[in-house]
C-alpha cells in the first residue's frame, strides 16, 4: 500500500515567484480560545487554516459554540453561549494529544467553574511540562486533583495575585492573561513573554473590554466583570515568512512574500543581510534573495522576543550549511531542539553539537547538545529521511531543494500543523515536488 505520507522532492532548481502568508499560526488558535471568554459573537479575520485552526475549531465546536467558517473571505465566527464542560466524550475524542487545550482552563473555569487538562502532545523538541501552567492557576485559585485521565481544576472564583515566571514563556504567559481577565483584583504577572502573538491576545481582549496593560516584560490585569465580543484581523504568519526567506537564499531563488510585516521581523532581517541575503521591503510584503557574493559564516543566538525566534533557527541552519566557514547557532529557549541535524549531516551537512555555551551564558550550558556548530559549504545528497518535528521538518524541505537527487520526506503531516498549502506554494515556486498527501483531520494527535 502505498504511502501518502511522504514527500518526495528533486532538488536543484531555484525557486522563484510569490507566496502568500496569513493569520500567525500562533495567534489565531489563542484568539479563538479567547473566543470562550464570552457569550456575544466574535469574529477572526485573516485565518490561517492550518491543522491547529481546524483543531481549535473542532474543539470548540466540542463545547458547545457555534462556528461559522468562510474559507472565501478567511473568516471565522464563534458564538459560545451555551457551551458545556470539558468532560464530554466528544471534547476528549476531539482534543487527542494536543497541548491547545491547556490554554482553555482559565476562560472555563471563569465561565464553568472546571477544567480538564487530557494527555498531551505536539512537536517533541524538548520538556514542556505543564508545571507552570498548574502553578499559575492554583496562584490564582484554583483548586487542582490529578487522575488518571487528566489533571481537574475547580475554582468558584479566580483570585488575583502577583506572578512571577523564572523564564518569559509564551505559553505561561498566554494562561495568565487568560485566566485573569475574570479575576477578582488585580495580577501582576512579571519576567512575562511579549512575542507579537501574544500582544495581538493582548489587543483582541482588551477590544472585548479587558484591562491588560504593558510595562517592559510585566503585564498589569485588572479583573473585569464581564467581556463583549470581537471583530480582530490577525497578524500575518512572521515565521512562515523566515521560511519561505531561507528557500529563497538557499536555492539562490527570488521570492516575495505578501502579507510579511518587517517591524517584528528585525533581528531575522539583520541575519539575513549578515548572511548574504538580501531583501526588499514594500507596502505589500516584502521580497528576498540572496546576494551576489558568497554566503557568509555568522554566529546566531536564540532567544524570546525581540531577540531571534527559536523557531526561525532551524530553516536557517541550513542555509548556513552553505556558507563559507564556521557558523555557530547558540539555542537557548529549548534544551533540545537540535535532533533534526542528524538527518541534515546524512545528507552532507557538518554539523557539531556542543554542550557548552557559545555566546551568552545560558541555563543550558553542560547539560544539553544546544549549540551547533556549522561547518560550510557542503553539498547536499538526496536521502530518506522523517520529520521529526515542525520547523525541522521544513528545514528538511530546504535541504531536499537544494540536495543533488530526489528526497523522500516522511511523517509530512507535522509540516501540516503550521504551513497552510506548503506544497502547493512549493510548486508555484517550481520546486520538482509530488505530494498525495491530504490534510489531516484536526482529531488526530499532533
Amino acid at each position: 500500500m502505498e504511502n501518502t505520507d511522504v514527500l518526495k522532492i528533486k532538488g536543484g532548481m531555484p525557486l522563484n515567484g510569490e507566496v502568500a502568508v496569513y493569520g500567525a499560526k500562533n495567534a489565531v488558535s489563542k484568539i479563538l480560545v479567547a473566543a470562550l471568554l464570552t457569550d456575544k459573537e466574535c469574529v477572526l479575520r485573516n485565518a490561517s487554516y492550518v491543522v491547529d485552526t481546524e483543531l481549535m475549531m473542532n474543539i470548540l465546536t466540542s463545547l458547545g459554540a457555534e462556528v461559522e467558517d468562510d474559507r472565501t473571505n478567511r473568516t471565522i465566527r464563534v458564538a459560545s453561549r451555551n457551551i458545556h464542560g470539558m468532560a464530554d466524550a466528544k471534547f476528549h475524542e476531539v482534543v487527542g494529544k494536543s497541548r491547545v487545550p491547556i490554554l482553555l482552563c482559565g476562560p472555563l473555569l471563569s465561565r464553568m467553574g472546571e477544567a480538564v487538562i487530557p494527555a498531551l502532545g505536539g512537536c517533541v523538541i524538548g520538556d514542556r511540562p505543564v508545571d507552570f501552567h498548574i502553578a499559575a492557576l492554583r496562584k490564582l485559585g484554583a483548586e487542582v486533583e490529578e487522575k488518571s485521565d487528566g489533571i481537574y481544576f475547580k475554582a468558584k472564583k479566580l483570585v488575583g495575585c502577583p506572578i512571577r515566571l523564572d523564564y518569559p514563556s509564551v505559553g505561561a504567559t498566554e494562561q495568565v492573561l487568560l485566566s485573569a481577565v475574570f479575576a477578582e483584583g488585580a495580577t501582576e504577572l512579571s519576567n512575562a513573554a511579549i512575542e507579537p502573538e501574544i500582544q495581538d491576545l493582548v489587543s483582541v481582549l482588551n477590544q472585548m473590554g479587558a484591562d491588560i496593560t504593558l510595562s517592559e516584560r510585566t503585564y498589569i490585569v485588572r479583573g473585569v466583570q464581564k467581556l463583549h465580543g470581537f471583530n480582530h484581523c490577525t497578524i500575518p504568519d512572521r515565521l512562515e515568512v523566515a521560511s519561505w526567506a531561507c528557500v529563497a537564499a538557499a536555492t539562490n531563488g527570488n521570492i516575495f512574500v505578501r502579507n510579511a510585516n518587517p517591524l517584528p521581523m528585525r533581528a531575522f532581517l539583520e541575519k539575513f543581510k549578515e548572511v548574504g541575503g538580501e531583501f526588499a521591503i514594500k507596502d505589500d510584503g516584502i521580497g528576498f534573495w540572496r546576494g551576489e557574493q558568497e554566503l557568509r559564516p555568522i554566529k546566531i543566538e536564540t532567544d524570546v522576543y525581540p531577540g531571534f525566534a527559536t523557531d526561525w533557527q532551524q530553516p536557517f541552519t541550513v542555509l548556513l550549511t552553505q556558507s563559507m566557514g564556521e557558523s555557530i547557532v547558540h539555542e537557548t529557549v529549548y534544551e533540545n531542539r537540535f535532533g533534526y541535524t542528524t538527518a541534515l549531516n546524512q545528507m552532507g551537512a557538518n554539523i557539531e553539537l556542543i554542550e557548552e555555551c557559545r555566546g551568552t551564558l545560558c541555563r543550558f550550558n553542560g547539560n544539553y547538545f544546544h549549540t551547533a556548530l556549522i561547518y560550510g559549504p557542503t553539498p547536499f545528497v538526496a536521502q530518506e529521511i522523517e520529520v521529526p518535528d515542525l520547523r525541522g521538518g521544513f528545514s528538511y524541505v530546504i535541504a531536499a531543494l537544494i540536495a543533488k537527487g530526489v528526497t523522500e520526506i516522511s511523517n509530512v503531516k507535522l509540516l501540516k500543523r503550521g504551513y497552510e498549502n506548503f506544497v502547493e506554494k512549493l510548486s508555484c515556486l517550481g520546486a520538482e515536488i509530488v505530494d498525495d498527501l491530504p490534510l489531516p483531520p484536526a482529531t488526530m494527535d499532533l
